[in-house]
């Protein structure tokens, strides 16, 4: 992989990084019903308050981030191109921006995301549920 370049979304940008968020959801989130995932739509919506970084290489967005700095709650962590560090990349740029412990949430089935986190330092402080159709979550902190 070439050189990797992690910065703020442009406007301009926000609607690649929707497309992108649906796309990763899609192939990932392989126990939502598909008519159940978040949409591009929602995506855009929490952009409005929420700080959006990508993960570019070659000018090609291959990772999101979105991070909601009042709280220090990581809400979006999306790669396309898994296992290459652009994941740890958009976390590690994103801990230089927050001032305290970053939290977030994980749907319990996303085992590979939980891991990940768990390797990068977070730790399990809730467990619970959303109302159904919903499923088990986890709360990590770091």
């Amino acid at each position: 992989m070439t050189r990797l370049v992690i910065r703020r979304a442009t406007a301009d940008e926000l609607p690649a990084c929707a497309s992108l968020y649906e796309q990763v959801l899609a192939e990932t989130f392989t126990w939502v019903r598909p008519d159940r995932l978040p949409t591009a739509e929602e995506f855009l919506a929490d952009a409005e308050y929420e700080d959006v970084y990508v993960a570019l290489v070659d000018d090609e967005i291959v990772g999101l981030a979105a991070f909601d700095a009042s709280s220090n709650f990581l809400h979006s962590l999306f790669v396309a191109r898994r296992g290459h560090g652009v994941g740890k990349a958009l976390l590690d740029h994103i801990a230089l921006r927050a001032d305290g412990p970053i939290s977030l949430m994980v749907q319990a089935p996303n085992i590979r995301a939980e891991a990940f986190y768990r390797r990068e330092g977070f730790r399990v402080i809730a467990r619970g549920a959303e109302p159904p159709p919903g499923f088990p979550w986890l709360k990590m902190v770091r």
